[in-house]
């Protein structure tokens, strides 16, 4: 497994090699530590002994440098210089190129309290990357490895894809997935109203999400969908969704590994605090 890390000598740049380096430390991958460049900017990576090394050329070595001192010791990485018509275009390219599963790249500065805002390139890539962009907050510093994913969802295009790709790296990180609906609650009208309505619309959108949830969970584990669909006539098996180790996983001392189904009579869904979300319906 490749990241593509786009960087720049700046925080942006420290920001975006501080949450590749999270993602790599989980998930055992090699960061590619990219800096674009404008195609007409010059270029040498190796100059004869003597030679002068021209301004330009200068900077992307210094970039190179404090790039490359900023990654952690057991984790692998290089450093390319791209020559692009863009930021977004390089990085795209590097992550083609290197057959990469991820683009990371820094915040920009301008947003609430300086936190997190989406800048001119950062934009560009979510709408142009064939494959997921992982936006690194402003002042971004930890490089331990990820504990959690949490997964904006909503119900526009896009959505499910959105699902199956915080599944399947939830599973190759081993963390917990966490949905989160926005909504707004300071429209005009009664308040009351608004809160009503924002609660109606969380549910809507979170129980349309878990069954696009569990959707992706079977097209991930086939021992799950094989689960499902050769349950006994009759029956129509349910997901429930608990708070991380409560309820029947309220004793689980590591990552789940195969007890993706359980089996409980109605006296054994009542202790265990069963909170039925979806009905798993038979497929195939």
């Amino acid at each position: 497994m490749r990241y593509v890390v786009g960087y720049t000598p700046s925080d942006r740049g420290a920001d975006a090699v501080a949450l590749a380096s999270a993602l790599a430390r989980a998930q055992g991958a090699q960061l590619d530590l990219v800096y674009v460049v404008d195609r007409k900017t010059p270029y040498v990576a190796l100059h004869p002994e003597g030679s002068g090394v021209s301004a330009a050329e200068q900077e992307m070595l210094t970039a190179e440098r404090e790039g490359l001192s900023l990654i952690p010791k057991d984790v692998e990485a290089k450093f390319h210089v791209r020559h692009a018509d863009s930021h977004a275009a390089g990085l795209i390219d590097a992550a083609l190129d290197y057959e990469a599963g991820l683009i990371v790249v820094g915040a920009a500065s301008a947003g609430l309290f300086k936190r997190y805002t989406i800048g001119s390139a950062a934009n560009a890539l979510l709408h142009a990357s064939p494959v997921p962009v992982a936006l690194a907050p402003r002042g971004y510093h930890r490089t331990e490895p990820i504990t959690r994913l949490t997964l904006a969802v909503g119900q526009r295009t896009g959505a499910e894809a959105a699902i199956d790709v915080a599944v399947e790296a939830a599973e190759r990180h081993g963390v917990p997935l966490r949905l989160v609906s926005l909504v707004e609650l300071d429209a005009e009208g009664d308040s009351g109203e608004n809160i009503n309505a924002a609660h109606i619309h969380a549910n809507t959108v979170l129980t349309a999400a878990a069954h696009r949830l569990l959707a992706a969970m079977r097209r991930a584990n086939r021992d799950l969908d094989n689960a499902i669909r050769t349950s006994s006539p009759g029956t129509e098996p349910t997901v429930g969704v608990y708070p991380f180790r409560t309820g029947v996983f309220a004793g689980d001392g590591g990552r789940l590994k195969n007890e993706y189904v359980w089996i409980l009579d109605a006296p054994g869904a009542e202790a265990a605090g069963l909170d039925e979300q979806v009905v798993a319906a038979r497929t195939g």
